[in-house]
């Protein structure tokens, strides 16, 4: 006897097919079981699925079904709620079933034929033989201040959501595992997931959390999921989380789709990252899916920062005013001591926040480069204060984001520029390697001799990134040495040690943790990097940190800029001062053409309250997120007239759909414009707005415009290249 399966398989958004297909098996499988199937000359990974309802009237002729290939044994069924979870994600982020749940199963799972996969069976069969030795309880009694303790207070009584806004250095990282802890000690199959924004903070916390628990429940109980894992590190990683071995599962944002049958706790660390929302396939966001996980897995949620996203701190308000999180606060640092008054001069002159320095928080100066000599990079007094940490054996660290040497290359006769010829972008110097480089598309060649337009040998490098820094800073500090350290192998007299901490610094294996490694054991007298130092490590021999050019984003046109720039500033001004025992004074450095900006006046006070209301206040009036709902639809063609023609039409047609005039009367369409960067790999790229005051309304409306996109994508179809995608709850606009 045969029996019709529904199963899901790898089919994009753009193609036809955006349901399971129907195979038939001699097996009556249950829903969620891993299978092989054939799709045209190909043997693909499918997934069997819930039957759609559809297909129960009208069965269909198994004569023209094809047969599954195999089944992978071995591999418990994906749960119902798995399923619930991806099937709520490609709805809501307007993208096939099957491309959601196939790509969040590992590649190598994917890759695996029937015969590789049975040898890895027999593999792992062999390899369960082998018994872990006892674990005893080597973990240490740790003191909790009476914020921490309070924290952990409310989050167990209570069901949440819950935000933990907590000050940086109040100690989240140990209420995360004091929260797992006590879970994993009060049920002994649970199971929690612990999510960071980016690769690079994986491997620190993964040390906590190995050395909090491994000698209680064994290394296998703590893995990592993230992208710079190999595909047989992948697979590991998820067989021991589907499986239940796993008790803990440390990783990145493609976490949130891990199968885990125990799941009872989600945390989401430095939760208003930009990194957690995707910029490619489904463009989820894995902080709005753990809030959904959790209430689908009946998990507890916990969302932290310092600098919490607008939407959660909205959405943590009094549950009086709408509030649908519970607020949990630690505004004081872990071993924080009063500081010093800085001069009453100083005081004048940088305007620092005494209050602010009295609570443990870094000092912050303002620094006028209106004042300044011109074009000077570092202005005198950072300049002093940097040497004043050097002689006393502390570690300072300066931000700029923008990697490379500098950002364009000029030819002051003929005004040329280093343009990529590929897209609407200039390509970035690289001096390390004599390189200019393209930052979208990849495209590089060597630097030119003299101007290609002119022949002028005189071209110049324009602006500064954080190489010409890492230079510029070498030479100002040649003269300076190194104090007595407290280790022999970095005697008195030494040179000042700076390193770099970028993309282009670590992307070789390992380059990272070792450089971060130095910086630790204090071998590093000066950190220059980009965002990547900026957030989430513990520095604690760093006292002072050093902001260059704060002031690009303070006037642009995307309405999230102010709040992504305060969250950096505050995020990086917080890896200064962390050891208290170092120093008295912390600071955070900013050199700005514009110190009177409101933006500085709240960082200046390490005041993110204020900065939220007023932001939320302006967002009100504006009917920007929070208080409305956004998506953008992109376009990809040969042509700008082709890109945004696409979008028009598509946005004329809506007006033809089934109850139109009811849908279109709660959105607003804008028209179809260039993307801030309209050329990429000699694509043109168009985008258009949706917005609406109701969710459900926009919903309904992608939903239903769904068959429109597709039929306007067909008549384009005979004028070449015609892609799109939306993007629902889109960050950059």
């Amino acid at each position: 006897m045969s029996h019709q399966l529904a199963v899901l398989v790898h089919t994009p958004v753009h193609s036809a097919v955006v349901g399971p297909l129907t195979y038939v098996s001699e097996l009556p499988l249950t829903a969620g079981t891993l299978v092989r199937v054939p799709l045209g000359q190909r043997e693909l990974l499918g997934v069997v699925w819930d039957a759609p309802l559809a297909l129960a009237p009208t069965p269909l002729d198994p004569q023209k079904l094809r047969p599954i290939a195999s089944a992978l044994d071995g591999i418990a069924p994906l749960s119902a709620r798995w399923r619930q979870l991806v099937t709520f994600a490609a709805n809501y982020y307007q993208r096939s079933v099957g491309e959601v749940a196939l790509a969040a199963l590992p590649p190598q799972l994917r890759d695996l034929s029937t015969q590789q996969w049975g040898r890895r069976l027999n593999r792992q069969a062999k390899a369960a033989g082998v018994v872990e030795p006892a674990r005893i309880d080597a973990t240490e009694s740790v003191v909790l201040s009476a914020e921490q303790t309070g924290a952990i207070a409310q989050f167990n009584i209570n069901s949440g959501p819950f935000l933990l806004f907590g000050a940086t250095g109040s100690g989240k990282t140990e209420v995360y595992l004091q929260c797992v802890e006590r879970l994993l000690a009060r049920a002994p199959d649970a199971q929690a997931m612990v999510m960071v924004p980016e690769i690079n903070l994986t491997p620190q916390l993964e040390a906590r959390f190995r050395a909090r628990f491994g000698p209680l429940y064994g290394d296998s109980a703590v893995v990592s999921m993230h992208s710079g894992m190999t595909p047989a590190q992948r697979l590991k990683s998820w067989l021991a989380a589907h499986s239940g071995v796993a008790r803990i599962v440390l990783g990145t944002r493609m976490a949130i789709f891990a199968s885990l049958p125990q799941l009872k706790l989600i945390i989401v660390d430095e939760e208003h990252d930009p990194s957690y929302k995707s910029g490619e396939g489904a463009r989820y966001s894995a902080r709005d899916l753990a809030v959904y996980r959790g209430r689908l897995e009946g998990a507890k949620v916990m969302l932290g920062s310092a600098t919490p996203s607008l939407e959660s701190w909205h959405h943590s308000r009094a549950v009086a005013d709408g509030g649908r999180y519970l607020r949990l606060v630690m505004p004081s640092r872990i071993g924080s001591r009063t500081a010093l008054p800085a001069a009453p001069g100083e005081a004048a002159r940088f305007a620092p926040d005494l209050a602010a320095a009295n609570a443990g928080l870094p000092l912050v100066r303002r620094v006028d480069m209106n004042h300044q000599p011109k074009r000077c990079v570092f202005s005198p007094p950072l300049l002093a204060a940097l040497v004043e940490r050097v002689a006393r054996g502390e570690q300072s660290m300066v931000f700029l984001n923008r990697r490379g040497y500098a950002p364009v290359l000029h030819c002051a006769d003929c005004d040329w520029k280093s343009e990529c010829p590929h897209c609407s972008a200039y390509r970035v110097f690289h001096k390390i390697d004599r390189t200019l480089r393209c930052h979208h598309c990849g495209f590089a060649e060597r630097v030119p001799r003299a101007c290609p337009a002119c022949g002028n040998p005189d071209i110049a490098p324009m602006g500064r990134g954080t190489e010409r820094l890492e230079e510029n800073l070498a030479e100002l500090l040649a003269d300076v040495r190194r104090p007595d350290s407290v280790s022999e192998q970095w005697p008195e007299g030494e040179p000042v040690r700076i390193v770099r901490i970028d993309a282009d610094s670590t992307k070789h294996k390992g380059a990272l943790e070792s450089q971060l490694a130095r910086v630790h054991t204090g071998e590093i007298d000066v950190l220059v990097g980009t965002q990547m130092i900026a957030k989430g490590h513990d520095f604690r021999r760093i006292t002072l940190v050093a902001a260059i050019n704060p002031d690009g984003a303070l006037f642009s046109s995307d309405f999230r800029a102010p709040e992504r720039l305060f969250s950096l500033l505050m995020q990086a001004a917080g890896r200064a001062g962390r050891d208290a025992d170092i120093s008295a004074v912390s600071e955070m450095w900013l050199q700005t053409f514009h110190p009177q900006h409101p933006l500085f006046a709240s960082l200046k006070c390490h005041d993110y309250p204020t900065f939220a209301a007023q932001q939320l206040k302006e967002r009100e009036q504006a009917g920007m997120p929070p208080f409305s709902f956004q998506a953008l639809v992109r376009a990809e063609a040969r042509t700008q007239d082709v890109a945004q023609g696409f979008l028009t039409a598509a946005s004329a047609a809506a007006s033809g759909m089934e109850n139109a005039a009811q849908l279109l009367a709660q959105l607003t369409l804008y028209p179809a414009v260039p993307m801030s960067i309209q050329r990429v790999a000699n694509v043109e790229r168009a985008q258009m707005l949706i917005e609406s005051p109701s969710r459900a309304a926009l919903q309904r409306f992608l939903a239903a415009w769904q068959a429109v996109l597709h039929a306007t994508r067909k008549q384009a179809a005979g004028r070449g290249l015609m892609r799109w995608a939306i993007d629902v709850d889109p960050l950059a606009i």
